[in-house]
């Protein structure tokens, strides 16, 4: 038997299938990215929510895989809880099934055969791309190319193993994988952990099936090992990250072992006891994707009321100590890059914890200048240098998001963030100004006059208003709060006008020390600057709709 003749052409059809799923994919996710924003802001500690999210995910980014790195991402960045990980973790197994019944429908629905609707379907894809200007058109034909690509992949699959029906050795191989399960379950496991997907796993399957090979029994006890095969990426996912997304990672794995144990003993007793001649008989591309389908949707089924003790379980597994909290470690992942919609939510999260931790330093800086308080000076340095930080992170993050297959909104949202990141930056640069102008006071020895410091303090409030408002803003993607911001940095305009004026008479009267003087007048000018940066932000907020 020409064995070249069938791994050559069996490797390219692999090939096509995996690259159509991902362009597919691909194509998928950018029409939806609208909706995939929204995701991160409707997760709740609801688990059965989660698991509509999970389900949602993985249909439309077509890999379980992508779906629970994702989440050991979340969790590493904080975002998600363990509760929350675990619906979503049992909803990627109910979402890798669509693409088993997408290949299985050549069965089910005749009209969809490979022979007749791949090739139309790649025409029309083709067509669409050089003929849309839109981003959109372009997504739309990737979706329709990758669809005919994973039916042509599917295809080749099937045709280049065909001859193997006249092996008895290859055949063989699977009867003695139905007869035992371990090496079933071993065989399903091994294929998905190094091909990395569980959804080509059960194309690979689906492609045997059709060429007639593949045992009842054999397919069961495979797909299950499926499963704990495509827990591999999460945990390699997981190796450097804290304590949490490795449970994660583990919850995930301990999910998919317990529903095989639970599923494989059922299959045992079926098919050694009940029903013999089933399980020796040929398994078709649609029985595939249904025992996939009730496989995944039983185990979250049957798991989900002791979900919490799988929880548990993990955490007990997972022992490693838990690094003390840093506010400057970047909460960001680039698990989540592999959706850059969600990617682009969880940043904006990121950039308001920055934007929240300057406006505590603005708290500190609003008293500093009367105080003078050695530690108060310190303080802000230090949130000064953790916005430093955090700025080059976010920033690094967004260059690297925007070299990604992002549409023009995105873009414009990720510019915007880029500014927002920046003017953030230097409004803590500005606060660090004002502890230098509290320590030059104390070093001077000296203060502001009454009247002088009365306006200073009314000066100080409304910027600080100007950013706070700004900020919140941010958080609420708020017009309304943002117009606030452009009334609070005119005032303040108005208000630095109106106190370098008296500030000039009273130096002109000696009412004020002349070391004094000139921190004052340095003070205004950051101080005006901090409802500039504020205003900027506000605007870049309206750009947004």
């Amino acid at each position: 038997m020409d064995y070249a003749g069938i791994i050559i052409p069996f490797a390219g059809g692999l090939g096509m299938f995996i690259y159509g799923m991902q362009i597919m994919a691909q194509g998928l996710e950018n029409v939806a990215g609208s909706r995939m924003k929204t995701i991160l802001e409707a997760l709740t500690k609801n688990k059965f929510f989660g698991v509509l999210l999970g389900a949602f995910i993985t249909a439309v980014i077509q890999s379980s895989s992508a779906t629970t790195v994702m989440v050991v991402g979340f969790v590493n960045a904080g975002i998600m809880d363990l509760a929350q990980a675990m619906g979503v973790i049992m909803g990627a197994n109910i979402g890798t099934t669509v693409t088993g019944w997408l290949v299985s429908s050549v069965e089910w629905a005749r009209f969809l055969s490979p022979a007749n609707l791949a090739p139309i379907a790649i025409m029309i894809g083709v067509v669409v791309m050089l003929t849309g200007r839109r981003r959109s058109a372009k997504d739309i034909s990737g979706i329709i190319i990758g669809f005919g690509l994973l039916f042509v992949g599917i295809t080749t699959m099937s045709s280049a193993v065909s001859p193997l029906q006249e092996s008895e050795g290859f055949r063989n191989i699977f009867v003695v994988l139905g007869d035992n399960p371990f090496f079933g379950i071993v065989a399903g496991a091994v294929v998905t952990a190094v091909i990395q997907s569980s959804s080509a796993s059960v194309g690979i399957l689906q492609s045997l099936a059709a060429a007639g090979l593949v045992p009842f029994n054999a397919a069961v006890y495979i797909i299950m090992g499926q499963n704990i095969g495509t827990c591999v990426t999460a945990l390699m996912s997981s190796i450097g990250a804290k304590k949490a997304a490795k449970t994660a990672a583990i919850m995930h794995l301990l999910f998919n072992i317990i529903g095989t144990v639970i599923f494989s003993v059922a299959a045992i007793l079926f098919f050694k006891a009940a029903n013999p001649e089933m399980g020796e008989g040929m398994i078709t591309q649609t029985q595939i994707s249904t025992v996939h389908t009730i496989f995944n949707i039983g185990t979250t089924v049957i798991l989900f009321p002791v979900s919490d003790w799988i929880i548990k379980l993990a955490r007990m597994i997972q022992r490693e100590e838990e690094v003390k909290s840093d506010e400057s470690r970047l909460l960001l992942d680039d698990r989540m890059l592999e959706t850059p919609g969600i990617a682009l939510q969880s940043v904006a999260r990121e950039v308001c914890r920055m934007g929240n931790i300057v406006n505590r330093t603005m708290e500190k800086a609003k008293n500093v200048m009367f105080t003078q308080s050695p530690q108060t000076i310190l303080d802000i340095r230090e949130e000064e240098n953790t916005a430093d930080r955090l700025c080059r992170g976010i920033t690094d993050y967004l260059i690297r998001l925007s070299a990604l297959s992002i549409n023009q909104k995105e873009h414009e949202q990720v510019a915007g963030l880029l500014q927002i990141v920046s003017d953030i930056e230097r409004v803590s640069d500005y606060c660090e100004n004002i502890s230098e102008y509290a320590q030059a006071l104390k070093e001077y020895k000296t203060g502001f006059s009454d009247a002088g410091a009365a306006q200073m303090k009314e000066m100080i409030q409304v910027c600080a208003d100007s950013y706070a408002y700004a900020i919140k803003a941010l958080e609420d993607r708020s017009r309304e709060t943002a117009g606030k911001v452009v009334e609070e940095e005119s005032r303040a305009d108005e208000l630095e006008i109106q106190l370098r004026s008296d500030h000039m008479k009273r130096l002109a009267d000696r009412q004020c020390n002349t070391d004094a003087g000139i921190v004052y007048l340095d003070a205004l000018v950051g101080l005006e600057r901090i409802s500039d940066h504020a205003r900027n932000i506000a605007e870049e907020i309206m750009k947004w709709g």
